[in-house]
């Protein structure tokens, strides 16, 4: 039987400035596939499915719908289309609950209880797991994924494209989401996936398709390929994949954290008694799912929150009731990356400059 085609792009370009962020490229979606959008940080994955979604416009070449040929120059008309983008960094209303967020910019009038009732349905459907009236500013990350999903299957959306979904996301919470986005294709939706981690391509993908310096490099089978195959058309050349570990000779602990204790916002404890060291010259992984302290662990050794109990000692010294300022001037918290980097790391409203200043200026 043969595929229909979902989506088909055509020799599209697009230049900002001297800036060619795509030229010539043309690949295709079927129905009830996940596709792969694969390569490497800057190679034009996103702006090209900016022009899908309705974000840029393209300077050259022609998209077709289940082939007819449209003009998309807005996300509504996206819509139209049945054509989704779950983006990166999501675009909700933190004050909002998750249904009100959902129906926000449909511009129908509606009934919240059956909003909440229709958004359950979807949840049910597909295995997500959400409350619809809970607001955005007490969702995890995956919860506010979760409602960008549906929000876009809300509005009637068979052709979905995920902006690097799993970028900061669990290994539990990829594997979750993938079972949904299997269903989802089951279900005979369209699934484009950018991303550049060549291991969730070989588990997710029907088929790959790679960019490399904004120009279409092919698309191969899933089945049919491999990582060193990928990496070489992603980059152009054969890379090494090998990982050569160094051995650290013992030296005493950089950091101790001896029977720490930490409550969560809504006073429950996030952390219990919690006991380990890093030396210097190493690299000391945490791992857990969503909720288990790892937030809270992190934000207290910065010195953004305070523990219950327990000691945080740095080089001998107790770190515990000083400012944050201190504790990055002590070197320990100037690179701490918080989970939501846009929400909580970055001011969007700043340029680099003013954000790379914002911890050493004073």
């Amino acid at each position: 039987m043969e595929r229909k085609i979902a989506l088909e792009l055509r020799n599209i370009s697009k230049h900002f400035g001297k800036i060619q962020a795509n030229k010539n490229v043309s690949l295709a979606v079927y129905e009830g596939e996940i596709l792969s959008l694969l390569g490497e940080n800057g190679s034009g994955k996103t702006t090209l499915m900016n022009m899908i979604s309705g974000i840029y416009y393209p300077d050259e070449g022609e998209i077709y719908i289940r082939g007819n040929k449209v003009s998309i120059s807005s996300p509504k008309e996206a819509f139209t289309h049945g054509i989704g983008m779950i983006h990166q960094h999501f675009k909700l209303v933190d004050t909002f609950t998750a249904a009100e967020n959902i129906i926000l910019g449909t511009g129908e009038k509606y009934n919240l209880k059956q909003v909440n009732t229709r958004v359950s349905e979807i949840a049910k459907k597909y295995g997500f797991d959400i409350d619809p009236k809970k607001k955005i500013h007490e969702m995890s990350v995956s919860e506010k994924q979760t409602v960008e999903i549906i929000k876009v299957i809300y509005r009637g959306a068979d052709i979905l494209i995920l902006d690097e979904p799993t970028a900061v996301l669990t290994p539990q919470e990829i594997e979750r989401l993938f079972a949904i986005l299997r269903k989802m294709r089951d279900d005979g939706k369209s699934i484009i996936i950018i991303t550049h981690k060549l291991n969730e391509v070989l588990s997710i993908s029907n088929r790959v398709s790679i960019l490399r310096k904004g120009e279409y490099i092919g698309t191969v089978q899933t089945d049919e390929t491999d990582e060193k195959q990928l990496t070489e058309m992603m980059v152009g050349k054969k890379v090494e994949l090998e990982i050569n570990r160094v051995k650290i000779e013992h030296k005493e602990p950089l950091l101790e954290i001896r029977d720490l204790s930490i409550k969560a916002d809504d006073g429950s404890l996030a952390i219990k008694n919690v006991s380990f060291y890093i030396r210097g010259g190493e690299m000391l992984g945490v791992a857990g799912i969503s909720g288990c302290g790892q937030k809270e662990l992190c934000e207290t050794i910065a010195g953004l929150r305070k523990p219950e109990n327990g000691a945080i000692i740095h080089r001998g010294e107790s770190i515990i009731g000083m400012p944050p300022k201190q504790i990055i001037e002590k070197g320990i918290s100037m690179s701490f990356i918080p989970e939501d980097r846009l929400g909580m790391g970055l001011a969007p409203s700043f340029s680099i400059t003013d954000n790379m200043m914002l911890k050493a200026y004073n």
